[in-house]
């Protein structure tokens, strides 16, 4: 699959760093580094447009090492991105952690997963057909 792309920043495109990666690394197009206290949080600018297909959407995800080691993560997790906006890609970042964190121009701050997607349709009906699990929800097949 191939997608149009316009990369206004610096930075090369995202790109798949291992021939198994589902994600590609988004990086900060920024002018000056932003900091993000405690609980704050802010949009970060990629300098990157895209033209999805239609029937495809761009999912923005958390980076497993920014979350682990710095607790930083995105906040609308995972992120969609629609096939008909072309507007320059953000990344809502939040800071969940106690201490300050600098984002720098640059710097690889979520990945980029391309994922297929179905349109559904509703049909209103009166019942639905029964099942074991029922109404059961909220950690009610038994996991602790």
């Amino acid at each position: 699959m191939t997608i149009k792309i316009i990369n206004t920043s610096e930075h090369e495109l995202p790109n798949y760093e291992t021939i198994a990666s589902a994600g590609m690394d988004l990086r900060a197009h920024i002018t000056s580094p932003i900091e993000l206290k405690p609980l704050e949080r802010a949009i970060v600018k990629t300098g990157l447009f895209m033209e999805l297909p239609i029937g495809y959407e761009a999912q923005v995800r958390p980076r497993s090492g920014l979350a682990a080691k710095k607790g930083i993560t995105v906040l609308n997790s995972p992120g969609t991105v629609d096939a008909d906006y072309r507007g320059e890609i953000g990344v809502i970042l939040v800071n969940l952690s106690n201490e300050n964190f600098v984002i720098e121009n640059g710097e690889r701050i979520a990945q980029l997963v391309i994922a297929k997607h179905e349109r559904a349709e509703w049909i209103s009906v009166d019942v639905l057909s029964e099942t074991a699990r029922g109404e059961g929800g909220f950690g009610s097949t038994g996991v602790k």
